[in-house]
């Protein structure tokens, strides 16, 4: 059964399934504007996901061909993937951020085995056993792409989000907010109106995956296989980020995963304390030189090492990374030179 909220002022949620994913489902958002109805997010590219969202707007008066636009919080399929079918049945417009766009269309336009190599050289440069890294090459032989590689059709948005804007829906306040981390454009939303509830606080905010209420969100690196040198900071990002919604004062935060929560500031606080504790603990592991994927194996996850799946081990090393160059840039940890695969120690 298709599962509704209603938020009040105008505002609703869809729970759109995800195949195959522990995290259930996207909370898709319908807002009201006077032009027709926008969507923050539209779900999976995946017919069971397509019939939950036209099944949920049909159970508040809204049909598809309605959707008067489309708005992206960040190029992941759970959110971006349905945005072109969306598209093709209203004539709506999609609008991203524009460092996220920009991966929507590398991705479209790669050739067929730039991302499997891209893949194999990062993860042979971190460590990687062979075993994990001959699929990848065996598929790039193969000339073909991963088939459980999404994005690949995803469509290309027709506005730009620009950061501290307000987005153009006629007699709503919509807030664009830049909060990089979980991916180089990901954008918060501030409905910068009164709560209908009368809860206390400066309106509501659509956070997308950057503040869930139990949920720490992947911070991994942004890849970019024509630019593998960007030194780049996407942990840094983020806990700049979350200082900056921690500040905001909203009344509610309407995440794209889980459930609606108040109280965004000791969320903040709380995911502040997750990391600086998880850094600590990687100095410990760090007393002795280590590779990026010796340190994913090693660090607390939601899962024994040995039952991670294999692509879930390519983001867990990627976020074993991501933390890794942020201890870096703080001083606190440094690469051995000359080391092959590279290693880190703390210092």
């Amino acid at each position: 059964m298709t599962q509704v909220i209603n938020h009040g002022g105008g505002v609703h949620s869809i729970k759109v399934p995800i195949p195959d994913n522990p995290l259930g489902h996207t909370l898709v958002h319908l807002l009201d504007t006077d032009r027709g109805p926008v969507l923050i997010d539209t779900g999976w590219d995946d017919p069971e996901a397509w019939e939950t969202l036209t099944a949920g707007l049909a159970t508040v008066g809204v049909g598809i061909a309605d959707i008067h636009g489309v708005v992206i919080t960040h190029h992941h399929p759970d959110h971006h993937g349905l945005s072109g079918q969306v598209r093709e049945a209203s004539g709506a417009w999609i609008a991203m951020h524009a460092a996220d766009t920009a991966i929507v269309r590398r991705t479209r336009e790669s050739e067929p085995g730039t991302w499997l190599a891209y893949l194999a050289a990062k993860l042979t440069t971190v460590g990687a056993p062979e075993d994990h890294i001959a699929p990848l090459l065996a598929a790039r032989e193969k000339g073909g792409r991963m088939r459980t590689l999404p994005g690949l059709r995803a469509a290309i948005p027709d506005r730009e989000i620009v950061p501290g804007e307000l987005l153009d829906l006629a007699g709503r306040a919509l807030r664009a907010i830049w909060t990089p981390g979980h991916t180089p454009g990901h954008v918060c939303l501030h409905l910068e109106e009164d709560h209908p509830a009368n809860l206390p606080g400066r309106g509501r905010l659509f956070s997308g995956d950057h503040l869930l209420p139990g949920i720490s969100p992947h911070v991994g690196l942004y890849e970019d296989p024509d630019d593998a040198t960007a030194a780049t900071d996407p942990l840094g990002d983020y806990l700049d980020s979350l200082e900056r919604i921690g500040r905001l004062g909203v009344a509610e935060v309407l995440p794209a995963h889980q459930y609606a929560f108040a109280d965004a500031a000791g969320r903040v606080q709380e995911l502040l304390d997750h990391h600086e504790e998880r850094l600590t603990g990687l100095l410990a592991l760090l007393a002795e030189p280590l590779t990026p994927w010796q340190l994913a194996e090693r660090m607390e996850w939601n899962r024994p090492w040995e039952q991670i799946p294999y692509g879930s081990r390519n983001i867990a090393v990627s976020e074993a990374e991501s933390h890794l160059r942020r201890l870096v840039k703080l001083g606190r940890a440094e690469a051995l030179a000359g080391s092959e695969p590279v290693t880190y120690v703390a210092v």
